[in-house]
């Protein structure tokens, strides 16, 4: 699709590329890498605002113009604050359902590399939503702040796939499958999944949830296993009961997040900066979250079958109302 956005553009600009005397402009510049902006404070100290928003996966974004994937993003954020000695803490904003199983747990191993290597506190400010695979990241973090509005939890696994069956019998296609054995094509949206089947793909969300299990042991570890398992059966938190049950550590707004940020790194002043691409707009702590979609928005547009990758089954950590 976006391959398809960028050759319009270029059929419709080439008449007027092709004029005399024309001035030749490269409109379809590529991202660039990130940048520091300032939004606020003093000091020679940074306190970094690093933001993770919207469904995870390692899916290059669509659009006009090719932008790295959240993964790529997120990494390549760390490792520019790593080389920065001024950087003497971070808050990660999280506004996230979650996402992929896989992407999720990248995201929370290069969080913990960064930390023990930088040895600086980091902070989860958690926005809209920070649910499943964004709770799973947050238990990398020192301390967690969530807003009284915030929806939190979901700890749990859930495989997302399509059955096109009945679809294909009413169009009158039929798929056959030629296999080396009777499981190499268990999943396949063409046929309905057996007992046994089935049986096999929950012995590997059963693995995934335990993994999830440990990280949140690792992450409360004020928390019991019993406890934790209790409170691990896929359902949602407000910021309140969240906090009640020891999921998150204090009620806080962003601002807050930031002013604990700066106490647990012993610094009375610091200038809060970000990293931004060219041509993103960031005015204040608030802009970019607020600018684009995020959270719940995003669920909502969420491309399913971009998720599922054309019905092949995916493992996620994932709020999906």
């Amino acid at each position: 699709m976006a391959k398809m956005q960028r050759m319009l553009v270029l059929e419709m600009l080439m008449p007027i590329l092709l004029l005399p005397g024309c001035i030749t402009v490269n409109l379809l510049e590529p991202p660039g890498p990130v940048q520091e902006v300032q939004l606020a404070g003093s000091g020679d100290s940074k306190v970094l605002l690093m933001d993770l928003s919207g469904v995870i996966s390692s899916q290059e974004k669509d659009g006009l113009l090719p932008q790295p994937n959240l993964l790529a993003t997120f990494k390549e954020e760390l490792t520019k604050a790593s080389k920065d000695d001024k950087v003497k803490a971070v808050v990660l904003r999280i506004n996230s359902p979650g996402g992929t199983v896989n992407a999720s747990d990248i995201l929370y191993h290069e969080l913990k590399t960064f930390k023990a290597n930088k040895k600086i506190p980091v902070i989860a400010s958690m926005m809209d939503v920070a649910a499943s695979g964004g709770y799973y990241l947050a238990m990398a973090t020192d301390a967690i702040l969530v807003h009284p509005s915030t929806v939190t939890g979901s700890i749990g696994v859930i495989m997302l796939t399509v059955n096109a069956r009945g679809l294909l019998e009413k169009v009158g296609v039929e798929a056959n499958a030629i296999t080396s054995g009777p499981r190499k094509d268990m999943g396949s949206p063409f046929r309905t999944m057996t007992t046994e089947e089935k049986a096999i793909f929950q012995s590997v969300i059963d693995s995934f949830y335990q993994r999830f299990l440990t990280v949140v042991q690792d992450g409360r570890p004020q928390l019991s296993a019993d406890q934790i398992k209790k409170l691990a059966d896929g359902r949602i938190y407000s910021g309140e009961q969240a906090k009640e049950a020891g999921l998150v550590d204090d009620i806080g707004y962003l601002d807050e997040a930031i002013e604990r940020a700066k106490k647990n790194a012993g610094l009375t002043e610091a200038r809060i900066v970000t990293y931004r691409r060219h041509g993103e707009y960031q005015n204040n702590i608030y802009s970019r979250v607020l600018s684009g979609g995020s959270g719940l928005s995003s669920l909502a547009n969420m491309d399913l079958l971009s998720i599922v990758r054309g019905g092949s089954p995916q493992f996620m950590y994932l709020w999906m109302p």
